[in-house]
């Protein structure tokens, strides 16, 4: 089979590869959420959070999902897991630039700007750990 006859299947892998990334990063931090607020760590969907604590946790914990999910990007990646990994950083600094412009008014400024700035580093280390655990690829 021809370079051109797999590059289809290849770009379909890319893409499926970016997405289930970006997935588990959407359904860990949103059930993350939810269970915070259940718990009422959190005030109720809707309100602002103005905590620098309660900010804080949820900074953290969603910059550990986005480790992860560019972990997963990068190892189900066709070939270049780095690059897959950073694709979905980028793809996480645009959602979350959107967010910040979205949300300005509803709790700190610094929670979504960290949030935007954390998201090439964690893409980074999340293609660096890949490389680590996987050195074959």
């Amino acid at each position: 089979m021809t370079r051109t006859a797999t590059h289809p299947r290849r770009l379909l892998r890319s893409t499926a590869a970016v997405f289930l990334g970006f997935l588990a990063v959407v359904l860990l931090s949103i059930g993350t959420d939810q269970v915070l607020h259940v718990f009422q760590v959190y005030p109720p969907w809707g309100q602002p959070m103005w905590g620098t604590g309660l900010n804080l946790l949820a900074l953290a914990y969603r910059c550990v999902y986005a480790v992860v999910g560019c972990y997963i990007a990068a190892r189900l990646a066709p070939h270049a897991p780095m690059r897959h990994a950073l694709a979905l950083g980028v793809v996480g600094l645009v959602v979350s630039v959107a967010g910040t412009i979205a949300m300005w008014d509803f709790g700190p400024h610094w929670y979504p700007v960290a949030l935007a700035l954390s998201a090439l580093p964690c893409a980074w280390l999340g293609g660096v750990l890949h490389g680590k655990w996987h050195p074959e690829r």
